[in-house]
């Protein structure tokens, strides 16, 4: 059964095919974790529901990462400061990119990432606006199998558009 951003993206498969070059692209010389904690920020800062449950739905599954707290209170998560300093960028770079100073990008040097490790968090948060803006325009719910996910982590991770029905 196709997910409910695959239905949206139906009459238009060469973008969604785009969409998943690009993310191949940005994800190969990235670590996984990283790439859901970023995408995690940038969702929840974007409000886009469908992924704040995707990729906390991954981070919990994959990572056995306390994806509640992450979302409700990052700064007592557990998170270690690499983890927390990445997640802080994705959001900038989804709340207001052109607020991003040198100094942001120097705290994440300091913390041992690479220039293009840095810019892979900045892919990563940048192409979810994309996503999220093209998924929310057009309507799109997240899937009602995200309705199975714990009550209060579910409540958490739902900041904009409702969980689907059917």
């Amino acid at each position: 059964m196709a997910t409910n951003y695959e239905r949206a993206f139906a009459e238009r498969p060469d973008v969604y095919a785009a969409w998943v070059g690009l993310l191949t692209a940005i994800k190969a010389n990235m670590d996984l974790r990283r790439y859901e904690l970023a995408t995690l920020a940038a969702a929840q800062k974007l409000k886009s529901s469908y992924c704040s449950l995707a990729h906390g739905k991954v981070l919990l599954e994959q990572f056995d990462e306390p994806v509640l707290r992450i979302a409700t209170d990052r700064g007592s998560s557990g998170l270690d400061e690499v983890d927390l300093a990445v997640m802080d960028l994705a959001e900038q770079v989804a709340a207001d990119a052109t607020a991003i100073s040198d100094a942001d990008l120097q705290r994440l040097r300091d913390l041992g990432l690479s220039d293009p490790e840095i810019m892979d968090v900045v892919l990563t948060a940048a192409v979810r606006s994309f996503w999220t803006k093209t998924l929310d325009a057009l309507g799109v719910r997240p899937d009602a199998s995200y309705a199975e996910l714990d009550p209060e982590l579910r409540e958490a991770l739902v900041v904009g558009r409702p969980i689907a029905e059917d």
